[in-house]
């Protein structure tokens, strides 16, 4: 400060220095006047905090005092020493602080005079400052030790000034020995740490808001606005247009949103301003702000419904329109992309209707949800479009396939799986090209793409192999079914009459060797063209009988065969073989009884040696018939006679189910035949023949059928033996019945009939 140029401040803030020549090592801190003109009346904060850190930091504060404010109370910085004392004792540890008070511009009062006054003021401040319970009653001189010097004007006795400056200095030296002007140093921190003492100091002295006491016009703007801001808040709450707005908000959108709340609001905000303007400028902004915030968030919700109606609308636009246009069968992904962009610039456009100036509120997060909400609609409406083409194509496959290769395994030859293959390739890859045509309008990735063209072929594959498990689960009824139309037929897949000459051995080989070649097939599955000897090992093991060690069969797999890939393991092979043959040996034996029944129903000559018998016991009979021609005529009517009885009886036809069922069948027809034969001759005697009665014309009938059934199908009895028993259904009864008991139903029936 230059004397000559007036007065002015010559410290801002908070200097430090190192003390040049002066033991021990001493700093010292030079602070900012406490009632300097630059800060004003309305910031005295920084001058609290920068007295409450010198006391907190250093072992002597050196306090310039005037000598004429001696007795005065703000110039005296009573006050400030009040304000700083409070917030020290409960921010701080207590440690002893040597307080210098230095009396500027002496005058003729003597020192002794002045001395007693300041330890008084001091200690009166003491006396009121509230202090912690533990250091209610503790003396002023427990904290601080009080010393007073005095210096003369500079202006006016600058070489006596300059003397009392040095004698002050000296002091300062050797401060720190007992009995020197230092405290007791309680709590003092190494020269190392002294920075981030000073610095954890500084920011609780910042933190702490007693020191931060507002001016009285600032305490006056402050209860004045938040008084004109809370009034303008209540009118604001209970207006008319804005609960009329809140209401109609709440049922759906409202045009002009943004614009009519806005107005509301400005109303309110300029009457704020116009009473408060002449209020302190920083207090009346603040107010306001305040104002404006419990204002918008008085609104704020009205708006959020808002959103929510924008976002429901267009959400529901979105849903329909892009339901129209998939049914006008536009393409997924174009028409999920028109929607979404129209739909979304309709929900702009109404957030820019319902945006008030007075806030920038952002409307992304109700849009992003939009967005997503979109994005799932699209997602679950793309998935049923796809479930319903995979379903579609699925049940093509189904009706493709599962019939095909159930008729090939029914079938099941040596090319039965290369047919499986080929009709499962060719039918796979038609329907993979045509999905992958249906679902190019999806736009979907390449990856999904390939695995959905995977997964229906892994469907098709599924389904073959689906319908292999189930035929292999009855593969002895297909067995048995093959072994009797093997056997029961010719190579023209005509029915077998076993009339003695065929060779039941082969057929009966051939039939089993066809039916475990089918077994074979049904053994795997063969849907990778890989080679295996399945059949070779199940011909050499169960036809040809070959013994190997160790036994091919005693596995529960196949050689070259994955598990997952067998239907019946070795061991399966071997009981259902033996099944097999215990089921099919009753049918071999049913057809070579019936060979032998043939054989004995066309043979009527008696055996040689009763005909040599016969022509050497009735030489003489017949010797007697040649010598008299009348015995002779007899013999060649009654031949005739019996001729005529055994055609019309059909006696051969009714031995061939036996000799006891032809007996009775003959006895039971005997007398009416014999009766019909002699009725006849007595009606050509007479020259005319009287027509037949229904009744005899349908025992005629009947018997000529059944004569003739039972010459054409001998072995129908054999193609039911494959089961231990048949059901027979007439109109009188329900019939459970093996092979025998079925003969002698036919038995009782032919009676019955030639009972009429």
């Amino acid at each position: 400060m230059d004397a000559y140029r007036g007065r002015s401040q010559t410290t801002k803030g908070i200097w430090i220095a190192h003390c040049v020549g002066i033991e021990p090592f001493t700093i010292a801190m030079d602070l900012e006047g406490t009632d300097g003109r630059e800060r004003g009346e309305d910031d005295t904060t920084f001058e609290k905090q920068s007295a409450l850190f010198a006391l907190a930091i250093a072992d002597i504060v050196l306090i310039n005092m005037w000598c004429h404010d001696i007795g005065r109370e703000q110039a005296a910085n009573k006050p400030l020493l009040k304000t700083v004392f409070q917030v020290m004792m409960r921010l701080f540890s207590p440690r002893k602080t040597t307080l210098l008070f230095v009396i500027r511009d002496k005058t003729k009062t003597p020192l002794e005079y002045l001395e007693p006054i300041l330890r008084e003021d001091i200690q009166k401040i003491w006396n009121v400052v509230s202090k912690p319970a533990a250091h209610k009653d503790t003396p002023l001189s427990e904290f601080f030790n009080v010393e007073v010097t005095a210096l003369s004007s500079y202006e006016e006795k600058e070489e006596l000034f300059k003397e009392q400056v040095a004698q002050l200095r000296q002091r300062f030296f050797n401060s720190i020995s007992p009995g020197g002007l230092a405290g007791d140093r309680r709590g003092v921190v190494p020269a190392s740490g002294f920075s981030f003492s000073a610095q954890q100091i500084w920011r609780v002295i910042k933190e702490n808001k007693d020191l931060d006491l507002p001016a009285h016009k600032v305490m006056v703007a402050t209860v004045r606005c938040e008084e004109i801001a809370n009034e303008k808040f209540c009118r604001l709450s209970s207006d008319e247009d804005w609960l009329a707005l809140e209401e109609a908000v709440q049922s759906g959108s409202v045009s002009g949103f943004g614009r009519r709340l806005s107005s509301i609001l400005e109303t309110y905000f300029s009457e704020y301003d116009s009473e408060a303007t002449y209020f302190d400028e920083d207090v009346r902004n603040a107010k306001r702000k305040h104002l404006e915030s419990k204002a918008l968030d008085l609104v704020h919700p009205a708006y959020l419904n808002l959103l929510g109606h924008l976002r429901f609308k267009a959400l529901e636009n979105c849903k329909s329109r892009l339901e129209r246009m998939l049914k006008e069968a536009e393409g997924f992904a174009a028409s999920a992309r028109a929607c979404t962009e129209s739909c979304m610039h309709e929900f702009d456009q109404g957030c820019a209707d319902a945006a008030i100036k007075q806030a920038n509120w952002d409307a992304s997060k109700v849009r992003e949800k939009l967005r997503r909400d979109i994005d799932a609609h699209k997602l679950s409406v793309r998935d049923a479009k796809l479930s319903e083409l995979v379903a579609r194509y699925e049940e093509k496959l189904r009706q493709l396939l599962c019939e095909p290769v159930e008729s090939l395994f029914d079938a099941a030859g040596r090319d039965t799986w290369a047919s499986i293959r080929q009709l499962l390739r060719r039918e796979t890859e038609t329907a993979v090209l045509e999905f992958s045509t249906a679902i190019s309008s999806f736009e979907l990735d390449q990856p999904t793409i390939e695995s959905m063209l995977q997964g229906l072929r892994d469907y098709a594959r599924n389904l073959v192999v689906k319908k292999a498990r189930e035929e292999a689960g009855k593969v002895l009824i297909l067995m048995k079914d093959r072994f009797s139309t093997v056997f029961s037929h010719d190579n023209e897949l005509m029915p077998r009459v076993w009339t003695g000459k065929e060779d039941i051995k082969t057929i009966t080989k051939d039939a089993r060797a066809a039916s475990l070649r089918l077994l074979a097939v049904m053994a795997a599955i063969r849907l990778d063209e890989k080679p295996d000897k399945i059949e070779n090992i199940l011909l050499s093991s169960l036809m040809e009988g070959t013994v190997t060690s160790p036994d091919p069969l005693a596995s529960s797999t196949w050689e070259e065969v994955p598990p997952e890939n067998t239907l019946i393991t070795p061991v399966q092979c071997k009981s259902l073989w033996r099944q097999f043959k215990s089921e099919t040996e009753y049918t071999v034996t049913q057809a070579i009884s019936a060979q032998e029944a043939y054989k004995r129903s066309n043979n009527w000559l008696p055996p040689p040696w009763a005909i040599v018998a016969m022509v050497v016991l009735g030489f003489n009979e017949f010797m007697l018939l040649l010598r008299n021609p009348l015995y002779l005529m007899f013999l060649f009517v009654a031949f005739l006679l019996s001729k005529a009885m055994w055609v019309q009886m059909d006696v051969p036809g009714q031995f061939q189910h036996g000799t006891l069922a032809g007996l009775i069948s003959i006895s039971s027809r005997f007398l009416p035949t014999v009766m019909n034969l002699l009725k006849r001759l007595a009606e050509e005697a007479q020259g005319h023949r009287t027509p037949e009665s229904p009744t005899q014309q349908q025992s005629s009938v009947a018997f000529q059928s059944f004569r003739n059934q039972s010459q054409l199908n001998p072995s129908s009895s054999i193609a039911q033996s494959s089961v231990s028993s048949n059901v027979s259904v007439s109109d009188s009864s329900v019939e459970y019945s093996s092979p025998n008991l079925m003969q002698r139903r036919s038995t009782k029936v032919q009676e019955a009939e030639l009972s009429q």
